[in-house]
């Protein structure tokens, strides 16, 4: 996934406006929507602060593989679970693992 890519997710997410995260960042507007359009990535210290502002990490905004997950998609779950209140982490480990039984017993039906 393309740093743009992530950046529009991560905004969607939080029900951001380009402009507004321009505003709380202090970077222009235009620069915000070369990022999110592909068209131009941010420097150093500006990923850096963009990390900071999602509360992520660099590597999560650059599709960068450090860690035990395999894809993006599993980075991002750890990135939201760990943003969760202790009572969402636990409501939503327990609907993670009604996935896990329904999977279960799909297997056992095509047995």
């Amino acid at each position: 996934m393309k740093f743009g890519d992530t950046l529009r997710s991560l905004l969607e997410e939080r029900f951001l406006t380009q402009k507004q995260m321009a505003n709380d960042l202090n970077i222009a507007p235009t620069t915000i929507n070369g990022y999110v359009l592909n068209s131009s990535e941010p420097d150093f210290e500006t990923l850096k602060r963009i990390a900071k502002y999602f509360n992520t990490t660099t590597d999560y905004l650059l599709d960068h593989r450090t860690g035990n997950a395999k894809t993006h998609e599993e980075d991002n779950i750890i990135r939201i679970f760990r943003s969760l209140t202790i009572e969402q982490k636990e409501i939503f480990t327990e609907q993670s693992k009604v996935y896990i039984k329904i999977n279960e017993k799909n297997k056992k039906a095509t047995i």
